[in-house]
């Protein structure tokens, strides 16, 4: 090896599994073209494309908010790769996760027979913060509610890969996936030559698809717009670009007789489809946060008289509940009669008498986590926490057993990392971004893949000191990549793409845009929500 791999030690810390090298030391088949194209660099060479990696991100102004300061997205120069037998693996079980979800958010603003076979108990979905009534009864186009989700995957010390948890409601990231594609492909183009990778490019498409085929049933050409609390946020901008639809903001929207239009330069026109990108607390004020100016009134009303459809749906969060996620096994079983294909990681209720008992007694063990929080906020890691810590989280847990699960340690799989010079192992985990339209579900080929960077971590979250890799699935003449699940139902042939229409009102003078765009920030950031492009990919 080349010094860049000196004191490697895969999988020495918690003993482990490390994606480029197995127990043994020897490289693992899925790695070694690009541990030989590494290998021969200089630990110059590969710091000059490290660099490059970070100015071609300052470039495009792809930074992240840490510490009060906008840093250049932290991309590791060694891509993460996944075998198409691993992918397959991975893709047909985000698949069967996202019916079965799908199923159950019908039956819990519907039928509730979910709750009448006693499978999930009435009051655990109705005591989530994220169980909305108000759209209760609501019956979406195509009976879709999940149109897009993050599922985050990990791989644990025994090389299977298990869901740590679900995004569902505005599920963020995938920007970043593109991002990394693209920087990387340029930088390194000397590896992208020695691999047939599965391509990312091909997600928008596949979601303005959805979008479309989502539609309120009058809409032949659906007007479809990305609601976004500011837009400057680069994700945002950058999806509503790549699919050709308008940017909006709360401000640029109006509803009247139940039907929401947007107001451009040349007048008011009716929008069919918002791809929201704000929190249902802030997206209609005459039904959740009155203060809000993120949104606009009367979007719920509108979704509900069948003329608007809003993506993700209205209470989508009550699927992603952490408490909730305990019961996505029997939820798979339930409704599709399969066994889950991949399993959750393992995880204590401690509403369960029994359960929160063993938990408190071993809670310097464990890792604790608020079933509503995200972003690694609110976790508590036993064996690093400190005594008062561990108390406080002792009390809490006796004061609101509901609000909390458990888990044991799991040692996320390791992967090559450039720090200070060297490749190091650090700790990875993935979230893979899933589009339905209602027929089919795709799965965008790889995914966000998150680095702890400080060493030992387990937290991949960027608010928390995290990076990322680009993630490259290998491509399979034998299987093909993008193999999709049907639908029961049937979905409108998306419509031709519609006429370039007025541009809304919002892209006007630049500072009154400017002033507006940063009182919206400080009213959510009031909500302990944060806004920026980098920080909410950390929050979902």
């Amino acid at each position: 090896m080349s010094d860049l791999f000196d004191d490697y030690d895969a999988g020495s810390t918690r003993r482990t599994y490390d994606e480029m090298f197995d127990r043994f030391g020897r490289v693992r088949d899925t790695y070694r073209a690009i541990h030989d194209t590494l290998e021969p660099q200089t630990t110059a060479d590969l710091a000059a494309r490290a660099d490059g990696l970070s100015r071609a991100y300052r470039d495009r102004g792809v930074t992240f908010a840490l510490s009060g300061q906008e840093r250049p997205f932290p991309l590791d120069v060694v891509p993460r790769v996944l075998s198409a037998e691993e992918w397959h693996r991975i893709e047909a079980g985000i698949r069967q996760r996202v019916k079965a979800l799908e199923l159950f958010l019908a039956d819990v603003y519907g039928s509730g027979e979910v709750f009448n076979d006693k499978v999930v108990p009435r009051a655990l979905v109705h005591s989530s913060p994220h169980f909305h009534r108000q759209v209760h009864g609501i019956e979406p186009a195509g009976g879709v509610r999940i149109h897009v989700s993050g599922v985050d995957v990990i791989r644990d010390d025994h090389g299977e890969f298990r869901v740590l948890e679900d995004n569902l409601r505005s599920p963020s990231g995938v920007s970043y996936v593109m991002e990394n594609r693209r920087v990387m492909s340029r930088v390194f183009p000397d590896l992208f030559g020695e691999h047939a990778v599965s391509p990312v490019d091909d997600y928008p498409r596949h979601l303005l698809g959805a979008l479309r085929a989502t539609a309120p049933a009058r809409a032949a050409e659906p007007r479809i717009v990305v609601l976004t609390p500011g837009v400057h946020n680069f994700e945002h901008a950058l999806l509503a670009r790549l699919m050709g639809v308008d940017l909006v903001e709360g401000r640029d929207l109006v509803c009247r007789d139940d039907v929401t239009y947007v107001r451009t330069t040349t007048g008011e026109e009716r929008v069919d489809v918002i791809y929201r990108r704000i929190d249902d607390e802030f997206l209609d004020p005459v039904q959740f946060r009155a203060d809000s100016v993120l949104g606009c009134a009367g979007l719920v009303h509108s979704a509900r008289a069948g003329n608007l459809t809003i993506a993700n749906a209205v209470g989508n969060g009550v699927a992603d509940d952490k408490l909730i996620y305990t019961y996505v096994p029997d939820l798979i079983e339930y409704y599709l009669a399969e066994p889950p294909l991949l399993r959750n990681v393992d995880t204590y209720r401690l509403g369960d008498d029994d359960q929160r008992a063993f938990v408190l007694d071993r809670i310097d063990q464990m890792v604790v986590k608020p079933v509503d929080a995200s972003g690694g906020y609110g976790l508590v890691f036993g064996p690093d926490a400190s005594d008062e810590a561990i108390a406080e989280c002792r009390a809490n847990i006796i004061t609101d057993p509901r609000g909390y699960i458990a888990q044991p340690v799991v040692s996320l799989s390791t992967g090559p990392t450039l720090v200070d010079g060297r490749l190091r192992p650090r700790h990875l985990d993935l979230r893979p971004f899933a589009v339905n339209d209602g027929e089919k579900v795709y799965v965008l080929p790889g995914g966000l893949t998150r680095v702890a960077l400080p060493e030992g971590s387990l937290v991949v979250n960027s608010s928390q000191g995290g990076g990322s890799k680009d993630t490259w699935v290998l491509a399979d003449d034998d299987a093909p990549i993008t193999a999709e699940v049907r639908m029961p139902r049937t979905a409108p042939a998306p419509a031709a793409a519609r006429p370039v229409s007025p541009v809304p009102l919002q892209f006007g003078p630049a500072d009154d845009h400017e002033r507006h765009h940063q009182q919206q920030l400080q009213q959510q950031q009031s909500a302990t929500k944060p806004s920026s492009a980098m920080e909410e990919v950390t929050s979902c």
